[in-house]
This record gives C-alpha cells, sequence and structure tokens, in this order.
C-alpha cells in the first residue's frame, strides 16, 4: 500500500484542490491497482476545513499540535500502522500532477525530493515581478538539484522508520529527516520529475516556510 500524509492548519480554501489532485494521482494507471491510502492530519483547525476534508474519501486525524514536524509524523504512523510500503509527502496548499506518485516510484529510489512550481505571484502585489524574478534566480527546478520540499517529499516506509521519522519541528522537518537519510547512505533522488504546484501566498501558517523564502523583504524592495 502507497500512503499519502497531509498536514493541515485552516485551509478551506485550498484543501478541496488539493485532495482533487491526489486521488487523481492515486488512480494513475502506472500503479498497478495497488491500494493508496490518504490521510489529512488537520492541526489545531478552526475554520471549515474539517467539514470540507470530511466530504472526501480520505482519512481524517485531528491533532492540537501547532507543529508541522508533530503532523506529518503523525500521519506517517498512521500509515505505517496500515501497512504502507511507500510514503508520500504533499501540503494542503498543493497540487500534484497526476503521475505524481508514478514518476516518484519509477525512479527507484530510497527517497524521492522533489521540487516544487509556484501557481501564482499575484498575491504579492507591486513586488510581484521582482519576488518571482529573484525566486527564478536562485531556484533549480531540474534533475540533480539539492531543494528539499515537504511538498513533493516520498520516500521508502524503512528508510523513514530507519532515520527516525520527523522531527517536531515547526519548520525545517523536512530538511533534518532528508539530512539523516544522506548521512545514512540513502539513495536519494534529486529530481524534477514528479511535479506539484503549491501556493504562491506570501505569507502562510508557518513564519518560516516557502511562503517567508519566496516573499520579498523590505529590504530587498528597495534594490
Amino acid at each position: 500500500m502507497i500512503g499519502i500524509c497531509i498536514p493541515a492548519h485552516d485551509e478551506e480554501d485550498l484543501v478541496e484542490a488539493c485532495l482533487h489532485s491526489v486521488l487523481t494521482a492515486a488512480a494513475h494507471p502506472d500503479l498497478g491497482g495497488e491500494a493508496v491510502k490518504v490521510v489529512v492530519v488537520l492541526d489545531s483547525c478552526t475554520d471549515g476545513t474539517p467539514a470540507l476534508v470530511a466530504k472526501w474519501p480520505v482519512v481524517a486525524l485531528s491533532v492540537d499540535a501547532h507543529n508541522v514536524g508533530r503532523a506529518r509524523a503523525a500521519g506517517a504512523r498512521h500509515l505505517l500502522h496500515h501497512q504502507a510500503r511507500w510514503l508520500a509527502f504533499t501540503d494542503a496548499d498543493t497540487c500534484v500532477a497526476p503521475d505524481w506518485l508514478a514518476a516518484q516510484l519509477s525512479l527507484g529510489a530510497d527517497v524521492v525530493c522533489g521540487t516544487v512550481e509556484v501557481d501564482s505571484w499575484a498575491a504579492h502585489g507591486l513586488q510581484a515581478q521582482a519576488a518571482r524574478s529573484r525566486f527564478e534566480a536562485s531556484y533549480q527546478d531540474r534533475e540533480g538539484h539539492r531543494h528539499v520540499h515537504g511538498a513533493n517529499l516520498a520516500l521508502s516506509a524503512s528508510c523513514y522508520l530507519q532515520a527516525g521519522g520527523f522531527d517536531a519541528r515547526e519548520c525545517g522537518e523536512d530538511q533534518a529527516l532528508v539530512d539523516r537519510l544522506e548521512a545514512l547512505g540513502a539513495h536519494i533522488a534529486w529530481t524534477a520529475r514528479p511535479r506539484v504546484l503549491t501556493s504562491g501566498r506570501p505569507f502562510s501558517r508557518v513564519e518560516h516556510g516557502f511562503a517567508g523564502a519566496i516573499r520579498l523583504h523590505p529590504a530587498q524592495a528597495l534594490r
């Protein structure tokens, strides 16, 4: 069985598009009909996210962690308990490609670190073009990149357990896990083949997450 884990904190505007995309990926013919279980970890939600998730054929786990590392770990524990052999992680503000899972598995790696594509820069307003240019000047959306994103990360269950899973971090839990896997000698595919489209919003639920990385800060806007 393949497991998909999606942490969600107050994502009522975006979560259904995410779920539609992952369920489409779960039905890809190259998976040969293998079962796919999707777990949405509802972390301290106060909006309509839980009610929306309840409409979909997925498992909803409620936690009060205010911590994405703990949320991902909770989802992974559930999937491992149900004998998942492969764990794929994305975010509730992200849509994955129809062949997302198939592309991961086709690589024959222990760990798959994928890239992300920003869906729109419009929310950055007058700074949109400058923020986009700054991001694209340094980001490597290609094979052999060295980026780590919880929105596009997958690995075998055995490697996840060997590395000790996700730390209880508010940010950087994905990088810390991959660092440990690399130290253990895991075969890591640094690839742009499994595609995801993630929100380009400049502010998110995590202070130092992807939104902060792509946001143009005041000092940069003056350059």
